[in-house]
C-alpha cells in the first residue's frame, strides 16, 4: 500500500507535468501535509519499485 512520508535531501530537476495530473497531484499533496515535489518522488519511487519488468535501472 502507498504510504506519504516527510522528505529527505533532493535534487534540482526539471520535468514537464500536464495540468490535470499536476492538479491532483497538488490536492493530494495539500490533504496529506506534504509538498508536491516529496509526493512525486515518493510515487515514483513507489512504481519503480513495483515494475512487474525488474530489468529497469537500479
Amino acid at each position: 500500500m502507498f504510504e506519504v512520508k516527510q522528505s529527505e535531501e533532493m535534487v534540482n530537476k526539471t520535468f514537464r507535468l500536464p495540468a490535470p495530473l499536476l492538479e491532483e497531484l497538488a490536492k493530494v499533496a495539500d490533504r496529506e501535509k506534504v509538498s508536491v515535489n516529496n509526493l512525486v518522488r515518493q510515487c515514483c519511487e513507489y512504481a519503480l519499485s513495483n515494475m512487474e519488468d525488474k530489468r529497469r535501472a537500479d
